[in-house]
């Protein structure tokens, strides 16, 4: 069986001020096989502007990512941390998740074997999509 689609995220928490609370909910997508987790990293950025990344398991605040199922790890490079410094605030922070959508695999793997090739696939921001369906008349 082959990899599904592969999608990435970077969310930022403007003055540090990260709870945790979207591990349990990482935790459920996991645990359900929705996704795979395939690299997940945390960044900061001081008041100095200098950038620090760190494994969940090397700060204690990042604790409640410890019991993720996945093979975590080595997706993302310097130049991934460096492209989501770049948009970072000095005081503030990131999560750089990189994920398998397991739901979208026979789909795909069915793409594939009937000659189909992806030509262009993309996310849409949340906000574009309220507006659309607010402008259509579509209630979310």
């Amino acid at each position: 069986m082959g990899i599904g689609p592969v999608e990435y995220m970077v969310v930022g928490f403007p003055g540090n001020k990260f709870n945790g609370e979207i591990a349990p909910e990482l935790a459920k997508l996991i645990d359900s096989g929705i996704i795979r987790v395939l690299d997940l990293l945390f960044i900061g950025k001081n008041e100095d502007g200098e950038v620090l990344s760190f494994e969940f398991d090397q700060l204690d605040e990042l604790e409640q990512f410890k019991d993720l199922e996945g093979e975590v790890g080595g997706i993302l490079s310097e130049e991934d941390v460096a492209y989501a410094a770049a948009a970072l605030e000095p005081g503030s922070s990131a999560a750089l998740l990189v994920w398998e959508d397991r739901w979208a695999q026979p789909f795909v793997e069915a793409m594939r074997e009937s000659g189909g090739v992806l030509l262009e696939g993309a996310r849409i921001p949340y906000e574009l999509v309220e507006a659309a369906m607010a402008a259509a008349g579509i209630e979310a």
